[in-house]
């Protein structure tokens, strides 16, 4: 009798002259194997095409909304500016509908390059070094506001080469943070597994730490900003500065509010970098928090579309016993491993003749420690 190794068992296979037969457990445990990972992937793929379904359902029923919501308003605004151009001509008899059309032509141009025609706006220019570094952190951030462009080829082209370096660099300097921030937010997770472990589960541990790490980000990167934009921008109210916060930290950037462009606005240049520097704290931490948020198996909707349920299930297992503690930004706490894996290794009585293909061969289990 001779023992092979497959993997962390060891299987004896059974020299009949000089033909060897592998035993008929791992033809058994390989037709099962194969099975259990087609029922996988056909269960993956059906939970995948109706997620998909449900996807394009959303974005339908998002696009119906928005249109009911926002057409009346529409329609509110063009009806007065056409009221506004009326009045112009029957003020001014002398231009003429064409000249008009084309000096409001250059208007809107101008605005969408970030340019005022108003004679109140702000003197100082689009490019200053304060307007300039904000302007950098959007592009690099991937917010990207749209108020304020490149005119010049040149510029366009060092625009499209500076995102291409300063983009994969920015993700780098905000995932180092999040490992960084994810020291103190996994010691509170500690904590509160000692004080709270003898009476809740872990997944409600869990739970109540993402809540705690969700109030922090509403109340420090949206409420309180929002009071101070609020405060300092004088045609906001508090909702458009809360609305301003998070397409900002979103990185959805629509770029209908930006702060620091109003009418004689004081210390602009400064005002600026501190919107700057406000804008990476708050993706870092919203960065964080999807880190926790995705960290918890039971609530992360995309292992539901893996193939490897052996992998998901081993990730379900350690977040139930509050084991899963590295958040996927490094081992800042890995748990010990020299218990969790013991060796099998399955032994066969030896017979006097070779087993039938139809007999099954008997096997004793013993664990090395």
């Amino acid at each position: 009798m001779e023992f092979r190794n497959y993997g962390t068992c060891i299987e004896p296979t059974v020299l009949t002259g000089k033909m060897e037969t592998i035993p008929v457990v791992h033809r058994r445990i390989s037709r099962h194997y194969e099975g259990t990972k087609m029922l996988g992937m056909c269960r993956t793929s059906f939970l995948f095409s109706v997620y998909l379904i449900i996807y394009v359902m959303f974005l339908f029923s998002g696009a119906a909304v928005f249109s009911v919501l926002e057409t009346p308003p529409e329609r509110a605004t063009k009806a007065r500016v056409d009221g506004a151009i009326q009045k112009f001509l029957n003020d001014n008899p002398s231009v003429s509908d064409q000249a008009l059309e084309e000096l409001i032509s250059e208007i809107v141009k101008a605005s969408n390059r970030g340019v005022s025609a108003a004679r109140n706006a702000s003197g100082e220019p689009n490019w200053s070094f304060g307007q300039s570094l904000f302007f950098s952190s959007t592009v690099v951030t991937t917010i990207g506001y749209g108020h304020v462009t490149p005119l010049s080829r040149s510029g366009k082209i060092f625009c499209m080469l500076y995102a291409m370096v300063g983009i994969p660099l920015t993700l780098v300097l905000l995932s180092a943070l999040v490992e960084r921030l994810l020291i103190p937010t996994v010691w509170l997770l500690q904590w509160l597994n000692s004080r709270l472990g003898h009476l809740y589960q872990p997944f409600n541990i869990r739970l109540l730490h993402l809540f705690i790490i969700v109030l922090i980000l509403i109340g420090l990167f949206l409420l309180t900003p929002a009071a101070v934009f609020a405060t300092l921008e004088p045609e906001w109210d508090y909702l458009d500065s809360l609305y301003y916060c998070f397409i900002s930290l979103t990185t959805i950037g629509l770029g209908d509010y930006i702060p620091g462009d109003s009418a004689n606005q004081p210390y602009r240049p400064l005002y600026k970098i501190a919107t700057t520097g406000y804008l990476f704290l708050g993706i870092t931490f919203m960065m964080l928090t999807l880190a926790v948020f995705y960290d918890i198996p039971q609530l992360n909707l995309g292992l539901l579309f893996s193939s490897s349920d052996e992998t998901n299930m081993e990730k379900v297992r350690l977040a139930g016993a509050g084991m899963g503690l590295q958040y996927g930004a490094g081992s800042v706490y890995s748990p010990g491993d020299d218990n969790s894996h013991r060796q099998v290794v399955r032994v066969r009585s030896r017979r006097d003749d070779s087993p039938s293909p139809d007999e099954a061969p008997q096997m004793k289990e013993f664990q090395l420690p």
